[in-house]
Order: structure tokens, then C-alpha cells, then sequence
């Protein structure tokens, strides 16, 4: 008996190893996802900032989470990163804060191995994107903390294992919104730059951080474009008519062209790379304009908060919901109804050169490195 269960111990070991080594198990399409950016990705790190004024950890936010409760998600439910990581058939990756906080510093195994969301609500390309906020995690600290996990996996898969790990894995970015929005906001800013340096030197800034990733075996990259962020709730609500901030969506489509030149240079710096851009400015712009072809029937008004479409306050539990969350684009002041962002997946991952360029995330995850 002791025998039998010390072959079925060993022979557990052989298949682990086997599995590890091909580094990705039947069904995943990349070993991990490692996810960078704003509110429209966060999964909860921002629940462990103490001081930050961007949470989502109370209802009504979460009411059609699987679980029925708020979890950090700036959504009704389900957000982009949770969607992107079932189409690549891994499990969402879990806040970095979160697990920092189960685990301490000490792993018997690496909990990063399928990947780890450092993404934070009120984040930006610029440190100080945050000061309004109170406390988010700015992309530089992003970026640190996967310095951090890289090494983490460099311990735990050896050097060479953890290379080889970390380029078949895909890095996720979602940011710049909370940039747009901050350069709106700040008249000294808009006296520093014109729009076109402000979105050139963003897009600069990020060059760098990527860069970084690079060094520590970064390959393959998911851009996610800026949205027409004038057409949220938040910006219709200050116009008497409910009309879309114009000057806020040329200053979207302008950094969105910023990023997409930065991102041909790098790739020309950087031989070994892939990217997939994707036009989610496009894309939302297809929802407002043409609602009925994709299920809604509301696109001005948030479907969470209390005032003019529903925009004067923000989701918080005083607020009304509207009943169908489907009928909406918007969940809140700024960000998507879990339809919304589901949509918007299905459009990029098996993409349209409408929505992707120059492959969609599917391609990307099968490029070999």
C-alpha cells in the first residue's frame, strides 16, 4: 500500500512537471496574463489601498457578479480583464495586493503563475494622475511590482524557465483615461502643453515603462485604445444638451494615434516583440451611434447614481440601479456595463482590422517566441 502511494506521489510529480515544462495546460492559450492599468481593469487592488477615494468594494457595484457581491470591480459585474482572461482560457488574474496580503513574502509555490493584475482604479501613465484620488497605484509602481514577480517566478522556475514563462505570457494595458481627464481638469496643465505635447509625452512615458517590462522578458503586448471618454455619463452630464465633450474625444483620438506611432518605433527598436492595438475608441463609438445593432437602448445615462443621468453622484449604495443592466453601456460616472465590456472582447479577440491592428488577441497569443 505504501508502495502504491508512493508510485501514485511520484507519478503526480512526473505529470506536474511535464505540464510546467509545456507550460500551458489543454485549453490555455498563454501560460498568464499580467495586467496593467486603470479602474477599467481593476479586480480589487485599489480594496487594500486604505486612503483611496476610487473603490468599488460596495454595492451596488457587483449585483451581477457570479457571487452577487461587490468585489472591487467598477462594474455590475464581469470586467474586460475578466473576459479576455476566459477567451484565453485561463482564471482571471488576482489582485497583486490581495495576494501579497494572503501570502506575505514567503511562497511554497508561486502564486503567480497564471498571471497577476496590478492594475488600480484612478491609475495613470503620470505619477501624479493620482493626487485627486487621494491613492492609486501609478504605472511606475506597476511596473516595480512586477519586477517583484518576475523574480518571484525566477525563484520558483529557475532562471531559464521563468524566460521562457514570462515571454509566451501576454501583458495587458489598459491605461490613460485618468491622464486625459487630469489634462481636462488642469488649466496649468493645459497652459504647460497643448494637447498634442501632453499626449506625445504620455505616450514617451510609457515607451519607457515598456521598456522596462522588455528587460525582464517581456514579449507579447495588448494596447488597449482610449475610448471616446467625452461620451461617458460624467462629461455628457456638463453640457446642457447631454452632448459628448468634443475637445476631450480629439484629445483621445489624438493620444490613441500618439500610441499607435510610439508602438511602430518600438516595435523597430524591438525586434522580438508582438503587439495587438486595439480601437476601443471605435468600437464604444459603434455602441453610442448605432445601440440597437448590439442590444442597447440607453447610451447617455449611467445606469448607477442619482441626478441627471444619473451622473450628479456617483454608484455608491444611496444610488438607483436601473433594472436591466443590459439595456445600458455605461454602469457608472465612467465606466461599461458588463455587456458592454463583454461585447467589446468578442469584437478584439478574434478582430476586424476595424477593431485590431496588426493582429487580433488571438493571433498574438499563438505567436511562437
Amino acid at each position: 500500500m505504501a508502495s502504491n502511494c508512493a508510485c501514485a506521489v511520484s507519478g503526480f510529480w512526473v505529470v506536474f512537471l511535464v505540464l510546467l515544462r509545456l507550460g500551458c495546460s489543454e485549453g490555455q492559450r498563454v501560460p498568464a496574463v499580467f495586467v496593467f492599468g486603470d479602474s477599467l481593469v481593476d479586480v480589487g487592488n485599489n480594496n487594500y489601498l486604505p486612503v483611496s477615494l476610487v473603490k468599488a468594494d460596495f454595492p451596488h457595484n457587483g449585483i451581477d457578479f457570479p457571487t452577487k457581491k461587490p468585489t472591487g470591480r467598477f462594474s455590475n459585474g464581469k470586467n474586460s480583464a475578466d473576459f479576455l482572461a476566459e477567451k484565453l482560457g485561463l482564471p482571471t488574474s488576482p489582485p497583486y495586493l490581495a495576494l501579497i496580503s494572503n501570502y506575505g513574502d514567503s511562497y511554497s509555490s508561486s502564486p503567480f503563475l497564471t498571471g497577476v493584475s496590478f492594475a488600480s482604479g484612478g491609475a495613470g501613465i503620470f505619477d501624479g494622475t493620482d493626487e485627486r484620488y487621494q491613492q492609486s497605484i501609478p504605472l511606475t509602481k506597476q511596473v516595480e511590482y512586477y519586477l517583484a514577480v518576475h523574480e518571484n517566478l525566477v525563484q520558483h522556475l529557475g532562471s531559464s524557465g521563468a524566460k521562457k514563462h514570462v515571454a509566451k505570457s501576454l501583458f495587458v494595458v489598459v491605461i490613460g483615461t485618468n491622464d486625459i481627464l487630469g489634462y481636462s481638469g488642469s488649466s496649468n496643465l493645459r497652459k504647460q502643453h497643448t494637447p498634442q505635447q501632453y499626449v506625445n509625452l504620455m505616450a514617451s512615458s510609457l515607451k519607457d515603462q515598456l521598456k522596462r517590462l522588455h528587460n525582464y522578458d517581456a514579449r507579447k503586448f495588448v494596447f488597449v485604445g482610449l475610448p471616446p471618454i467625452g461620451c461617458c455619463p460624467s462629461q455628457r452630464n456638463q453640457d446642457k444638451t447631454a452632448a459628448c465633450n468634443e475637445d476631450i474625444n480629439s484629445w483621445s483620438r489624438m493620444y490613441n494615434m500618439a500610441l499607435l506611432a510610439m508602438l511602430k518605433g518600438l516595435k523597430s527598436e524591438l525586434n522580438d516583440i508582438s503587439y495587438s492595438y486595439l480601437d476601443t475608441y471605435t468600437a464604444v463609438q459603434n455602441f453610442v451611434q448605432n445601440p440597437s445593432a448590439y442590444g442597447f437602448t440607453e447610451v447617455k445615462a449611467a445606469c448607477c447614481g442619482l441626478g441627471n443621468l444619473n451622473a450628479k453622484v456617483p454608484c455608491l449604495p444611496i444610488s438607483q440601479y436601473c433594472p436591466n443592466r443590459r439595456d445600458h453601456v455605461f454602469w457608472d460616472l465612467y465606466h461599461p456595463t458588463e455587456a458592454a465590456a463583454h461585447i467589446l472582447i468578442d469584437k478584439v479577440f478574434h478582430g476586424s482590422p476595424e477593431y485590431t491592428y496588426p493582429m487580433d488577441v488571438q493571433q498574438l497569443a499563438a505567436v511562437d517566441v
